[in-house]
């Protein structure tokens, strides 16, 4: 629990300074864009390539895990994009809620690149193409492979699985960055989790201050769930049954994948929300209410898997 404390309630910390910078106008509210513009663009993809240069290539392949974990994810976007439909809400909403749903904040708590390497190059690409599907007014694009060419873009134009995919390549390949090069990489990796958190405070009190992005709760607090409960426990149901169909999944590592998914939301897809113009105020809701709730979701089930799990490797 002290470790779980440790890492949530700097993240609250950081979050507060943020709203209350913005409710006082410390932070003017036309500066958010900018800030959202510097994670997503410079700070974000640095750290990720750190992640994905700092792990030896060979370790982020197995087969086993991969298929559970991407097979669960796509189970929880669909969830979740049915969910929001029923609700009313139109397909980039419901996209952008789906990622959230499906994509734990594994990079900014520490949790495997694994889990990472996935959700970027496969949820949030594929969440992202389904937002960008249709035109600005909602409707349909006509032609299917105007609309398969807009989704491939938009999911090409993501900096965030081109990063992690560099910082794989430099690893696979022995190399390392130039010293100036590789300063700036991580003066800039460093800064992202700082600046996310505290864009994230200010997107919440610029949503509250505009009568069209209140949300009713009934539109985030079940997403909030499906993050924290039914995002681990297809994990590690899946990943049962895949051991009892043949496949050799460790206990290690079917509790860790179990427990980064049991993390709360994302806190990158906010910034991917607002860049696209979805209601940001919801998924800025989301992911609080999932890290609220997540200070007891969470300790519980890594109390109860915890014990389960045996050494690493």
């Amino acid at each position: 629990m002290q470790s779980i404390l440790a890492v949530t309630i700097p993240f609250f910390a950081l979050v507060l300074c943020g709203y209350v910078a913005a409710r006082r106008h410390v932070l003017p509210e036309a500066a958010i864009p900018g800030l959202n513009a510097f994670v997503l663009f410079f700070a974000l993809p640095c750290m990720l390539f750190r992640f994905g240069a700092s792990m030896p290539f060979a370790q982020l392949i197995d087969p086993a895990l991969i298929g559970v974990y991407a097979v669960c994810a796509l189970l929880v976007v669909v969830l979740a994009i049915a969910l929001a439909m029923k609700g009313g809400l139109d397909l980039k909403n419901a996209a952008f809620g789906a990622l959230v749903a499906a994509f734990p904040n594994t990079g900014f708590m520490g949790v495997p690149l694994l889990a990472a390497l996935l959700d970027l190059l496969l949820t949030s690409s594929l969440c992202v193409a389904l937002a960008q599907s249709r035109r600005h007014d909602g409707t349909p694009h006509g032609d299917i492979g105007v609309s398969m060419r807009r989704s491939l873009r938009a999911a090409l134009g993501n900096p965030l699985p081109w990063a992690i995919g560099l910082g794989a390549l430099l690893a696979a390949s022995g190399r390392e960055l130039p010293g100036p090069v590789a300063q700036i990489v991580r003066m800039l990796g460093d800064a992202a989790t700082p600046v996310a958190l505290f864009t994230i405070g200010a997107v919440l009190w610029r949503a509250g201050q505009h009568a069209h992005s209140r949300t009713p709760v009934g539109h985030y607090l079940p997403v909030a769930l499906v993050k924290l409960v039914v995002h681990p426990l297809l994990v590690f149901g899946l990943g049962l049954a895949a051991r009892r169909a043949g496949l050799a999944i460790s206990d290690f590592g079917l509790v860790v994948l179990t427990l980064a998914a049991a993390l709360p939301s994302a806190s990158s897809v906010s910034l991917l929300a607002e860049r696209y113009r979805a209601d940001n105020g919801r998924i800025a809701r989301i992911i609080m209410a999932s890290t609220v709730l997540a200070f007891a979701s969470f300790s519980l089930l890594a109390a109860w898997l915890v014990p389960r799990a045996g050494p690493a490797g």
